[in-house]
């Protein structure tokens, strides 16, 4: 798809468009997290230095105009052949389209994340839309998916409410 692409099932006026982040989107980055619960909601600042300082690592789905899908992402520095997820956020709009996994494919190309062979990311046990969504991912790209725990709850503080993360790593990819 190159630095845009669309989605082909998409056709007229709910075309969605899949592009890198510019700055002018951290505030609509912002709304989008905000609006879809559970996700961790970050500062608007923490979406601008994201599209500023690692938008080759980022994508946004535009709808008529309107963000209307966000993944955040980076490759960490001990692991150059991992692509690791941060957030993944799709509208409700948007939902039920494989927006997701057409979001995470983008990101996977090559001019975007280099060689990569691994897909990390940190998924909580009660989050079966995003597990669906990765194991659609794995099976998609025909390789295996596994699970480790990674963050206890207890590391995210006392009365945090937050569950386990655990690790989902998807590939090798071939």
């Amino acid at each position: 798809m190159g630095a845009t692409g669309s989605i082909p099932e998409q056709a007229g006026q709910n075309e969605i468009v899949l592009r890198r982040p510019a700055i002018h989107d951290g505030a609509a980055i912002h709304a989008l997290i905000e609006s879809s619960p559970p996700l961790d909601l970050n500062s608007t600042y923490a979406y601008l230095l994201l599209c500023h300082h690692f938008r080759d690592t980022c994508v946004v789905a535009e709808m008529n105009g309107r963000i209307v899908g966000f993944i955040s992402g980076y490759l960490p520095p001990a692991q150059p052949d991992t692509f690791f997820v941060w957030q993944v956020a799709v509208h409700s709009d948007a939902r039920g389209r494989g927006l997701g996994v057409s979001m995470l494919r983008y990101l996977l190309q090559p001019q975007g994340t280099g060689h990569i062979r691994y897909l990390d990311t940190t998924v909580s046990p009660s989050n079966q839309a995003s597990r669906a969504m990765f194991a659609r991912l794995a099976r998609n790209l025909e390789t295996v998916l596994s699970e480790q725990p990674l963050f206890p709850k207890a590391l995210f503080g006392e009365g945090a409410g937050h569950e386990d993360e655990m690790l989902l790593r998807i590939g090798p990819f071939h």
